[in-house]
């Protein structure tokens, strides 16, 4: 896609699903990709398979729920590519649960990982693009952020504060600091995030259900793609992304 070569992508949240099939998208369109999540081995493999195939990748273990891990992860992109044009904050956590079962460890997980991940990237990154004078920060959001399901409570309270925080970016950032402010907000993909539910009720729910789900991660990574591709002047507010089976 046009508008991506040589653009200096930050994906946390990248060693699996719609993380690393973004990473390697954008990477085959000409972005150089910082990768960032907890699992080292698994960033190693994907960072190697992209320079392998003529990209530009490299990585960095980062817990997001560590504002000192995600500042270090910022300046060592700047160190490695000198600026950073794009950050997609990918990063999220989805253990199931009914609120009766008081699942109150998985709720303080999901939001450190959901939201204050979120906002420490975002706090890092911003000054830099304001300096620069031009930047992009998109977000994975949901469907979850615009509608609340039984036994997605928490989750749901995360995602939209995810938008919360998106839509109060834009305001403050897009009109005079020239930052782009996007949300990829799709329905159920097949990803590792329902693999975190340790509720045996909902695992069993999630298991009939999984034929179901029509999205797969290079969907939500080709929506990515499309948001950062558009000319300079045009902002993509957001992307709501759903299969046509789950439609409604």
């Amino acid at each position: 896609m046009k508008n991506i070569e040589n653009k200096v992508v930050l994906i946390t949240g990248a060693s699996s699903g719609i993380g690393a099939e973004t990473a390697k998208l954008l990477a085959k369109d000409g972005a150089k990709v910082m990768l960032a999540a907890r699992r080292a081995d698994r960033l190693k493999e994907l960072t190697d398979e992209i320079n392998q195939n003529g990209g530009t990748a490299a990585y960095r273990a980062t817990d997001v729920t560590d504002h000192g891990e995600v500042a270090a992860l910022v300046q060592y992109t700047l160190e490695k590519f000198h600026r950073i044009d794009v950050l997609f904050a990918n990063a999220g956590l989805m253990p199931l649960s009914y609120m009766r079962d008081n699942k109150f460890n998985e709720w303080d997980q999901m939001i450190d990982v959901n939201l204050k991940g979120l906002l420490y990237a975002v706090g890092e990154i911003v000054p830099i693009m304001e300096k620069q004078g031009s930047g992009q920060i998109i977000a994975t959001d949901s469907i979850a952020g615009h509608k609340v399901f039984p036994g997605n409570a928490v989750y749901c309270g995360t995602k939209f504060a995810v938008r919360a925080v998106m839509n109060g970016l834009r305001a403050e950032e897009g009109p005079s600091k020239n930052i782009r402010v996007t949300m990829i907000s799709p329905g159920d993909v097949d990803t590792e995030l329902y693999t975190t539910t340790t509720d045996e009720t909902m695992k069993q729910n999630i298991r009939q259900s999984e034929t179901d789900r029509g999205l797969v991660s290079k969907d939500v990574a080709n929506a990515v793609a499309y948001a950062i591709s558009q000319p300079g002047n045009v902002v993509i507010d957001e992307v709501i992304m759903q299969s046509i089976k789950q439609q409604g």
